[in-house]
């Protein structure tokens, strides 16, 4: 069973984006949004559920396992056993997503959510690769506690849709709601790098565990978002591995064996320290510059119609995996993230993005057409022309701004 309530959700998501957007854009000509950094977040969501789709229905199968044979005791499906279950995984979400900042292994994963300077619903989306594979273990009490995997997948469901609407400026105090439940007030706390609101507000639905916890700190004044290293980079790939690189490099800088595997438990700050990253400052708090980028208007364009094409691609992947063979699986999951690397190399305006871009378009042509052809033949009249026409729109599109960015002026100085 691999329940399918984000791609039910996607097209909430897109309008609810533009939708922020465009109130922004009028009240605020667009400040809380960047288009490279919304490009990335937006990437990063779609390279995620791609692993996920892969993932969650194996992980599924083991709670399934775990459930049946191992439980203490066995509660039926019903309203009262969900809530509970909610209540439980919140619990545990807590525990898994405050590890997720005070150890070394976890941080690598989730400094991916944290990474954007700005904060708007599509800081929401941009979710680590692998962080979810790492934190599943930590949620296995559940199935010894009787609850069936229906129930847990709907539970983790609520939960994790619940997180979508609290990543926006939009929304300010919420008065008594605020002292249960987590807000969009309470979130941009715990996503600022203001040095008074790190490492607070860990909660997912239920606020009250912070409080308990003595991690609750309320929204004074305004933040500042992103790491407090900042990431400098809209390559998606590199996102997810970034701080892992960083932790080799501490490790060679420690002596002792024990010490180096120490750096895996260790926190952030431990390793920033290590790395001379970490300056002690009691003064006000300086927020670090925005990472920007220019990139021509018409390349903008070309990078908001791939992030479409994406996102196409994303739902008939997901919708369709269950037919397809591993090979299939794997040959798509690689051109989803491969597209993501160029529409970041783009962004970043790197020389090497052309070769990328064309050979992606080769690769889609030849997978997409053998695909269509052996599993969805009916199609494949209608596929066949229609990949053959994007391949030649944006291939030549490439190469027309290869010729003009690049070759014509070095051309003329000859």
């Amino acid at each position: 069973m691999n329940p399918n309530y984000i791609l039910l959700a996607i097209p909430f998501f897109l309008l609810t984006v533009v939708g922020e957007w465009l109130h922004n854009y009028l009240k605020h000509r667009g400040k809380d949004f960047d288009f490279a950094d919304s490009i990335t977040n937006l990437n990063l969501g779609i390279g995620s559920q791609a692993i996920g789709a892969l993932t969650k229905a194996g992980l599924l199968m083991g709670y399934d396992y775990l459930s049946t044979n191992f439980a203490f005791w066995h509660l039926e499906f019903s309203l009262l056993n969900f809530l509970l279950c909610v209540v439980v995984f919140d619990y545990i979400y807590y525990w898994a997503h405050r590890w997720g900042h005070e150890w070394n292994i976890f941080w690598g994963a989730h400094i991916v959510h944290h990474q954007s300077q700005e904060y708007n619903l599509t800081v929401a989306l941009r979710q680590s690769w692998f962080h979810n594979f790492l934190a599943f273990p930590l949620f296995l009490p559940i199935p010894f506690m009787g609850f069936d995997t229906l129930t847990f997948a709907a539970a983790a469901g609520i939960v994790t849709l619940y997180q979508y609407w609290i990543h926006t400026k939009l929304i300010k105090n919420m008065g008594w709601f605020e002292y249960i439940f987590n807000s969009p007030s309470h979130h941009r706390v715990h996503h600022a790098t203001n040095a008074k609101y790190l490492d607070k507000n860990y909660a997912a639905t239920f606020i009250l565990w912070d409080r308990i916890h003595g991690t609750f700190m309320a929204e004074a004044e305004e933040p500042t978002y992103g790491i407090t290293t900042p990431f400098n980079s809209w390559n998606p790939v590199w996102a997810n591995f970034h701080f892992y690189r960083e932790m080799w490099e501490g490790s060679k800088r420690l002596k002792p064996l024990h010490e180096k595997l120490a750096l895996i438990f260790r926190g952030p700050e431990y390793l920033g320290r290590v790395l001379g990253q970490v300056k002690d400052n009691a003064g006000e708090h300086v927020p670090e510059p925005k990472f920007r980028t220019e990139t021509p208007k018409h390349l903008m364009v070309y990078v908001g119609l791939q992030f479409l094409l994406l996102t196409y691609f994303l739902v008939a992947y997901m919708s369709q995996l269950e037919e397809l063979s591993l090979f299939y699986r794997l040959a798509f999951f690689f051109l989803i993230c491969l597209s993501t690397l160029s529409v970041g190399a783009i962004l970043e305006n790197k020389s090497w993005f052309y070769i990328v871009e064309i050979a992606r378009f080769l690769m889609f042509l030849v997978i997409y057409n053998l695909c269509y052809y052996t599993y969805f033949q009916d199609w494949f009249t209608y596929s066949f022309p229609f990949s053959i026409a994007i391949s030649v729109l944006f291939t030549g599109w490439m190469l027309a701004d290869l010729y003009v960015r690049r070759l014509r002026p070095r051309l003329q100085r000859h």
